[in-house]
């Protein structure tokens, strides 16, 4: 499964478990996921792409240039 910058993914292992998330890198091997409250954008969460699903929706890139825009954001989503 391929990811992109800004994609929103649920988290369905670890202390993350269903929680919405917002893809801020994906290098191939491991996803980095940020909400902008416990995982900041700029110290993202490295994930097993195994253990996030992928949503339909995804963020443009000023929804989540700072960490309360991701925040904002994300809480309309759910």
């Amino acid at each position: 499964m391929e990811f992109c910058k800004g994609d929103l993914v649920v988290c369905t292992a670890g202390r993350e478990k269903d929680r919405l998330m917002c893809v801020a890198d994906f290098d191939g091997k491991y996803v980095y996921v940020c909400d902008g409250k416990e995982r900041k954008f700029n110290n993202p969460k490295r994930k097993n792409p195994k253990h996030v699903v992928k949503t339909e929706k995804q963020l443009s890139d000023n929804m989540f240039s700072t960490d309360r825009a991701l925040r904002k954001a994300l809480s309309k989503e759910v």
